[in-house]
């Protein structure tokens, strides 16, 4: 062996040492961690959930519309007076540095005790708008994890798309090499060998494209987990799991029970129905009990006549009952009562404008997903003979009995099998994600 020989072993043995250590102190980031971060730091989540959070924190105060309303209040006045009279048989009086305070409070409760049960209405209609705010974080939770999975896998699929210009390039190599060989001894001319290196940097500017594409995919990731979109340093599985078992009939069944935007249109729909009790309410009367209690005190250090008194104090305890009754608004009622018909009727139309695109989602995803399970069992016997073909060509080329654009076709052959495989394997997971996500089987 040279000493050419040893030292490009060596040089080998070190890049391939150094490989595997940089492999090893680069994480690995599992689907399941990647949905787990997302889940605790995602935008448009924890939007959501500060709004159900919102309607959590109306409904809770619900029940206090049927107590009665009880107001009180308080004040007290010092006063000082001076007064001097004269009067025309000639007296006088003086009244001057009088003092006196007065004090006074009241207390009123007004407690309606029925109003055409628009409370009730009114507190069903709040205890509905707070599921509603519950469905519509577990809808963005569902549509959260589903772009996880696809974004995830979609480094997986560029990570294989490098794996296969790698190969691409150690045959590019191998053909340099040879047509060098071959010009060298008068068997080839040297537009082979400068064809041969034109097509390896080719595939080098491509290697180091999907370079950046992978980071790319990277910092996407980083934005549904809500983590610096800089933090790349970390590596994903090499492989794309497909569940191949899916029945449409089986999801047929369950999708309109287990869909969260047919679940959340389906709240609106209820939400629109109370609403319209809540506006026939007020063609009813309402009647109020009503109960006050008012205190005055008043002291004065003298009285300015005689028949002013120094000290009085008053207290009134009062209740009875009041009716408000409509008789004429306008028809203003009637128009509320219209409108909230129309947005029931509206609602109505669509739920059912939703459930068809739902329906036609779940057609159109599973129709994909048998798709491409073919395709990926048709391109893996296809990337087999492509692999198979390129080898046979590249050693007929180096045995001397066949040119290069042979081993062109057969290799550009073989990469176009890979992409079509890898393609396949990512489409089908797509696809069953997508499956997944209309099922809102995600969270289980």
């Amino acid at each position: 062996m040279t000493n050419y020989m040893i030292r490009r072993c060596l040089l080998l043995c070190c890049l391939l040492c150094s490989i595997g250590a940089l492999k090893a102190q680069q994480q690995i980031l599992t689907l399941e961690q990647a949905i787990d971060v997302a889940l605790k730091n995602n935008y448009n989540i924890r939007l959501a959930r500060n709004s159900a959070e919102l309607s959590a924190n109306d409904y809770a105060y619900a029940n206090f519309a049927f107590f009665p309303r009880v107001n009180a209040s308080a004040g007290t006045t010092w006063s000082r007076t001076a007064t001097k009279q004269e009067f025309v048989n000639g007296t006088s009086r003086d009244t001057s540095g009088i003092k006196s305070n007065n004090l006074s409070g009241n207390v009123t409760l007004g407690w309606t005790l029925f109003d055409g049960l628009k409370m009730f209405a009114t507190r069903n209609k709040l205890e509905s708008i707070r599921d509603y705010g519950e469905l519509v974080v577990k809808d963005q939770v569902q549509n959260t994890i589903a772009t996880v999975i696809t974004g995830y896998y979609n480094i997986v699929q560029q990570k294989q798309q490098l794996k296969a210009l790698a190969e691409q390039m150690s045959i590019s190599e191998e053909r340099v090499k040879l047509s060098d060989a071959k010009f060298s001894t008068g068997l080839a001319p040297k537009t082979d060998l400068l064809q041969s290196k034109v097509d390896l940097n080719a595939q080098k500017a491509l290697y180091i494209r999907q370079i950046t594409v992978i980071e790319q995919s990277k910092a996407l990731l980083n934005q549904l987990m809500a983590v610096p979109s800089g933090a790349t340093g970390y590596e994903v599985v090499d492989s794309i799991p497909l569940d191949t078992g899916l029945s449409y009939a089986a999801l047929q069944q369950n999708v309109m029970n287990n869909n969260t935007a047919v679940k959340v249109q389906q709240q609106n729909v209820n939400i629109s129905a109370l609403t319209i009790k809540e506006r026939q309410a007020d063609y009813f009367p309402v009647i109020s009990f009503n109960s006050g209690y008012n205190y005055t005190r008043n002291h004065s250090n003298a009285a300015s006549n005689a028949f002013s008194p120094k000290f009085s104090r008053n207290g009134v305890l009062s209740y009875g009952l009041t009716a408000a009754i409509p008789i004429f608004n306008g028809f203003n009622v009637k128009r509320q009562v219209q409108n909230a018909k129309l947005d029931f009727d509206y609602q109505n139309i669509t739920l059912d404008n939703v459930k068809s695109q739902v329906d036609l989602s779940l057609n159109n995803a599973f129709k994909d997903y048998e798709y491409y399970k073919k395709a990926v069992e048709l391109e893996e016997e296809t990337n087999e003979l492509a692999r198979e073909n390129a080898m046979v060509a590249l050693e007929r080329f180096k045995q001397g009995v066949s040119t290069l654009l042979e081993v062109k076709i057969a290799q550009q052959s073989l990469e176009d099998s890979y992409y079509r495989l890898i393609q396949a394997r990512y489409n089908t997971k797509v696809a069953e994600t997508e499956l997944g996500r209309l099922n809102g089987v995600l969270l289980k």
